[in-house]
């Protein structure tokens, strides 16, 4: 009766823990086809198509839905290259947001890179993000892109500067400029 009883306790722990290895690899499953759908979403949204790109971008939590944010992260960088965001600054990026129609969860996403610097990770990824955009365009709209952006955030770094918010571009801002120059070459 013992070995019978032990024999029915043994199988209930094996389903135990086999119906627990099931739930995990389950989840895991489920993980994976939520990430694949993202990056699917994102790529569509994009047009970007490099895997690594795009698993960056859902790592950092872009989606479909915040891509339009990312087009202001030079606008961010730029604000935050002398390590603080003051209040002419915001408002120049704010006011760019509502040129370019940012709404929703993109808006969301800005505003939490308007009270804490983003972290590094940002930027490389819409390094990224640039290097493979601009591999499909021509030289002329690549020049152009480029002109556009880096005059967008030239304006936020000139909104902080000098006497009256008339004046120089700090060196920071000046490397900033340079640095996101550089994404288009």
């Amino acid at each position: 009766m013992s070995d019978e009883i032990l024999g029915d306790r043994g199988k209930a722990l094996e389903e135990i823990f086999f119906a627990n290895e099931s739930e995990k690899l389950r989840k895991a499953l489920l993980e994976k086809e939520a990430a694949k759908n993202k990056k699917e979403a994102l790529s569509a949204a994009s047009g970007v198509t490099d895997d690594a790109v795009l698993e960056q971008l859902v790592a950092l939590d872009i989606r479909s839905d915040t891509l339009a944010a990312l087009s202001l992260v030079p606008l961010v960088e730029v604000a935050w290259a002398d390590g603080t965001m003051d209040d002419n600054e915001r408002s120049a990026i704010l006011s760019a947001a509502r040129d370019s129609g940012l709404s929703g969860e993109s808006a969301a996403l800005l505003d939490g890179w308007l009270v804490t610097q983003p972290s590094s990770d940002v930027l490389s990824a819409w390094k990224d993000y640039v290097a493979v955009l601009t591999s499909t365009m021509d030289k002329a709209t690549r020049d152009k892109l480029k002109q556009e952006l880096l005059s967008r955030a030239r304006t936020v770094a000139e909104s902080a500067g000098g006497f009256l918010g008339i004046g120089t571009i700090s060196s920071e801002e000046e490397d900033k400029l340079e640095e996101l120059a550089g994404a288009f070459s």
